[in-house]
């Protein structure tokens, strides 16, 4: 990733069609803040929703017991799952609306929603399944023996069967999908503006891996692995010239996170 960055076209002449508008690093970072903000308002929404449909299902029942429902792994795991949902419909459907033009373009400032190469789906598919190994051993070499919990892991630690696989579900697929839209798509565009291909890589990366502390317990020696994996996912955006690589290595990087807490339960959802 040494090119040189990517300038923006040259100025048309008189009459000629406007090229289409480009996302500047306001837009990128106000994407970002957005996409977490919501998953806030929609998660009270939705647990507000939910807290008055117990109240009225279960009319006279204890306050402590609709406390307990939704309080139970099983409640909150569906909360996840309605509020990620939510929050990847709103974010995709405003990208779409902002950048219409730049959606299928294959290279930057496109966000490369373009079909790629069968080898680099294979390439992204490696890059996926090994980054979770080579970034637990960087891990576990920073945090000396410490743990690194992660929320939505110990969420379905505790959920039943069912619920445990919708979480998995979409933590593998939309999570991916939207963030490789802001980090690799909006936010990269945006930095190759003003930023050769290194260099704006790193950042993209960088931010990437901040912005999952909160999940992570605030937990430092966990965003070298982050990054790692952000630089991954850069690369593989940039030489394949499509969005869909990186999300399947981040999906498949997810799905192998998620999949360790079916293999470490110690006792039935």
């Amino acid at each position: 990733m040494d090119a040189p960055r990517y300038s923006l076209p040259p100025s048309l002449p008189a009459g000629t069609a406007r090229p289409p508008r480009q996302p500047d690093l306001g837009h990128a970072l106000g994407m970002i803040v957005l996409y977490f903000a919501l998953q806030v308002a929609i998660g009270m929404l939705a647990g507000l929703l939910l807290g008055f449909a117990l109240g009225v299902v279960h009319h006279g029942a204890p306050m402590r017991d609709i406390w307990g429902a939704m309080a139970s792994a099983n409640t909150r795991s569906a909360l996840v799952v309605i509020v990620l949902v939510g929050d990847a419909a709103i974010t995709l459907w405003l990208a779409r609306r902002f950048w219409p033009q730049l959606w299928t373009q294959a290279q930057p400032p496109g966000f490369g929603f373009t079909v790629p190469a069968v080898a680099w789906c294979a390439a992204a598919a490696v890059v996926g399944l090994s980054m979770p190994w080579i970034g637990g051993q960087l891990t576990e070499l920073l945090a000396r023996g410490h743990a690194v919990p992660q929320d939505v892991k110990q969420l379905g630690d505790d959920a039943g069967l069912g619920f445990r696989i919708a979480l998995t579900l979409v933590v593998a697929s939309i999570g991916p999908v939207v963030e490789e839209l802001l980090f690799r798509g909006v936010l990269l565009s945006a930095l190759l503006r003003h930023l050769r291909v290194v260099p704006a890589a790193l950042a993209s990366a960088a931010l990437f891996a901040l912005v999952h502390l909160p999940d992570l317990h605030w937990q430092w020696y966990a965003l070298p692995n982050l990054a790692l994996l952000g630089v991954a996912l850069a690369w593989l955006r940039l030489r394949s010239g499509s969005l869909w690589p990186s999300v399947i290595a981040h999906g498949c990087n997810n799905l192998l996170a998620m999949l360790a807490m079916f293999v470490t339960l110690h006792h039935p959802g």
